[in-house]
């Protein structure tokens, strides 16, 4: 082993693996974690097929850590979250690369079939625009919403069950929640890279209502009604003018709702991440997944 290799393993352990599987699949945050797989490859022995899924890579990025994504040469196949990214890294590697869109635990996060009051207005959490933060500020003191928003800078949580506990609950209980594109308040890292963040996800499965920029990528029409976003231009002002008009048609806000959760349940639950990884390794699933699948059908078409 090099000096530069024991240098960047201080003490990570070997895996020991018995058996022979027909998939090793592996999730890394980022191109670092590559590092703990590349340090110990028994697995690549033990197993008949190999998937590699990446959360954040862009493609800004990927000159300056080339040497870690060049590690994904160890897999057969690479899936990533961010679509933008997908045939970059496929001519860096060799690898077949795929996009799969982030997902969500949508029995979890639907707010049926007993749907808590709206106690919340607005819900806005992680990256926001200045301007549209200083306007709902602005109606929340004036009486106008219940404006719920984060005071504190992201880092870690006390219990991820727990963080991610409250953040269904309170989005279940939101009539709107602000969404943005990933990164959106960076450029220099995104550049022209339109990626779609967590939180449409999120607040779709839920059922508030989203208000913010709608992803100009090609993959977002395939995975979102046109109707599942109130388009607002991100740092731009007129937040209150959306909410009112949204307002004005309780109607059209409850079909909305409806169809976003709905939407959720047949397309992005965790369930069809987890089909499609299986379908790249040539495997069938498992009749846990088609009993889950059955459930999201019928728990959809009760909300439709």
């Amino acid at each position: 082993m090099s000096h530069w290799a024991v240098a960047s393993n201080p003490g990570i352990s070997t895996a020991q693996m018995g058996k022979r599987y027909d998939l090793f699949f592996a999730v890394c945050a980022s191109t670092f974690d590559l590092l703990d797989l590349a340090f110990d490859t028994r697995w690549k022995d033990r197993c008949r097929m190999s998937v590699c899924l990446v959360d954040e890579l862009w493609l800004s990025e990927l000159g300056l850590w080339e040497k870690y994504v060049r590690l994904l040469k160890l897999f057969d196949h690479v899936m990533l979250y961010y679509s933008g990214s997908v045939s970059a890294v496929n001519g860096l590697t060799g690898v077949a690369c795929h996009y799969l869109p982030p997902g969500v635990d949508t029995i979890r996060f639907c707010p049926y079939p007993d749907p808590p009051q709206s106690v919340v207005v607005v819900y806005s959490y992680g990256r926001r625009s200045a301007r549209t933060h200083q306007e709902l500020l602005e109606m929340a003191a004036a009486g106008r919403i219940f404006y719920v928003y984060d005071t504190t800078v992201a880092g870690r949580v006390i219990s991820a069950e727990e963080h991610r506990s409250l953040l269904r609950n309170i989005l279940q209980r939101s009539r709107f929640t602000i969404v943005n594109p990933g990164k959106i308040d960076e450029p220099q890292v995104r550049g022209n890279q339109i990626e779609i963040g967590n939180r449409y996800f999120e607040g779709a499965a839920a059922g508030a209502i989203m208000i913010g920029e709608t992803p100009t990528n090609s993959v977002f029409p395939k995975l979102f009604d046109p109707n599942a976003v109130a388009h607002l231009p991100y740092d731009s002002a007129g937040v209150g003018a959306v909410i009112e008009e949204l307002d004005s048609d309780p109607a059209r806000q409850d079909q909305i709702r409806r169809a976003n959760i709905a939407d959720s349940l047949l397309r992005h639950d965790w369930t069809y991440r987890w089909e499609a990884v299986l379908q790249i390794a040539g495997l069938e699933p498992c009749d846990e997944l088609r009993q889950r699948k059955l459930r999201l059908e019928r728990l959809a078409a009760e909300i439709d």
